[in-house]
């Protein structure tokens, strides 16, 4: 960019229900600070921001960014006063095409909460070389998905080098504890793309594949998840998790882009645990039976959302398995406070932002893991309620 942008941070998508909560958080939780960021939030309808503003109680004079996600210019010119844009506008393969190409041509860093692989590696294929070249930060997936999966692998990893003098060859993810609800967003985006994978079946292929976001690598096969089995080492039954299609993949291109730190070997999956005996049995498997329509017959929708009470109650609670090849193993657990799909993951997308204004990491399409790692770690743990431990 050629000159010094006005703003640190926009919130693109500030009007809704997850935008204006990483508006509040902001506000809340940097407002007040001399060393906070400078930021604006933006959106298609200026009636809106300001009505945003005033719910939220931030100050009148918070600035206000008008634009739309149709218009281009609109864009360029919104990137070309930021550091970094925050984006919630999804389904970001039906409304994220624009931004992305701005934020590249204008170098300008970039967050969403995709979590849409067939999108990410389109976007990957157009817009990795010119990235590089502009010095602009793609980061996606920087919110429930994927980064306490992301960040959690990577910190096992670290754990498992302390303790062992090398890398894991392969990693469980296992959510031992979860309260809250997944947002309409991310109900929207699998509804997206499963009508994209109707039109287009390549794309199934792309789902399907672990290392689909590893351009020109594939490593070894991995375990699908999606069968319920005992796990005899914790005395639970797992059953598969939502969102591992998406978690695993950008675990994998984390490690790709990183040079390989956990093994060109690596063996990643994510599943659910549930609990022991029989009752544990029936309860993974009615899991993988809900799998086939996990949102149910009303899933949520854009712009819906539970109340603050609700958010505030929920929780996560992840377990890693550092599994070595003579037997021995370390557990590593990472737990956020509040709701995952909204109060935590506003939280973290802010987190992201923060720490992209200080990344030195070259341009690219990348993953927190990427761009930020431990960087990233220090920060949710010290503002977002987010830990990260070895617990053996």
């Amino acid at each position: 960019m050629a000159s010094t942008p006005e703003f640190d941070i926009i919130i693109y998508g500030a009007t809704g229900y997850t935008g204006r909560l990483v508006a509040e958080y902001l506000d809340k939780h940097y407002g007040s600070r001399d060393d906070g960021p400078t930021w604006a939030m933006a959106g298609r309808s200026l009636e809106k921001l300001e009505a945003v503003r005033d719910e939220i109680g931030a100050p009148t004079d918070t600035p206000l960014v008008v634009a739309d996600a149709d218009n281009p210019a609109d864009l360029d010119m919104m990137c070309a006063r930021t550091k970094v844009v925050l984006t919630t506008v999804g389904p970001y393969q039906l409304y994220g095409d624009n931004l992305v190409a701005a934020c590249v041509k204008t170098g300008t860093d970039y967050a969403d909460l995709c979590g849409e692989p067939g999108w990410m590696a389109e976007k990957i294929a157009e817009h990795q070389a010119e990235a590089e070249k502009t010095g602009a930060r793609i980061c996606f997936s920087s919110g429930f998905d994927s980064i306490p999966f992301d960040l959690g692998v990577m910190m096992t990893q670290k754990a498992a080098k302390e303790k062992f003098g090398k890398p894991a060859p392969k990693i469980r993810g296992r959510v031992r504890g979860m309260a809250g609800t997944f947002s309409g967003g991310t109900a929207a985006s699998l509804g997206a793309t499963m009508k994209a994978a109707a039109k287009k079946p390549s794309l199934l292929g792309v789902l399907r594949d672990p290392f689909a976001l590893t351009p020109g690598f594939d490593g070894p096969d991995q375990p699908s998840g999606m069968m319920p089995g005992y796990e005899k080492d914790l005395d639970k039954w797992a059953a598969p998790f939502v969102m591992a299609p998406i978690n695993t993949k950008n675990v994998h291109r984390t490690n790709f882009l990183l040079g390989h730190p956990y093994g060109e070997d690596f063996v990643y999956d994510e599943m659910m645990l549930t609990s022991p005996g029989e009752a544990g049995k029936a309860a993974a498997n009615a899991v993988a039976e809900m799998m086939k329509n996990p949102f149910g017959a009303k899933p949520p929708k854009p712009g819906e959302g539970p109340s603050k009470e609700e958010r505030e109650n929920g929780f996560y609670d992840v377990l890693f398995v550092a599994d070595m090849p003579d037997g021995e193993s370390l557990h590593y657990g990472v737990k956020g406070k509040y709701d995952p799909g909204y109060g935590s993951t506003s939280r973290m997308l802010s987190e992201t932002g923060i720490a992209l204004l200080s990344c030195d990491a070259k341009g690219g399409i990348g993953t927190p893991g990427s761009f930020l790692g431990e960087a990233l770690v220090d920060r949710l743990q010290e503002h977002a309620e987010i830990t990260f431990a070895v617990e053996s």
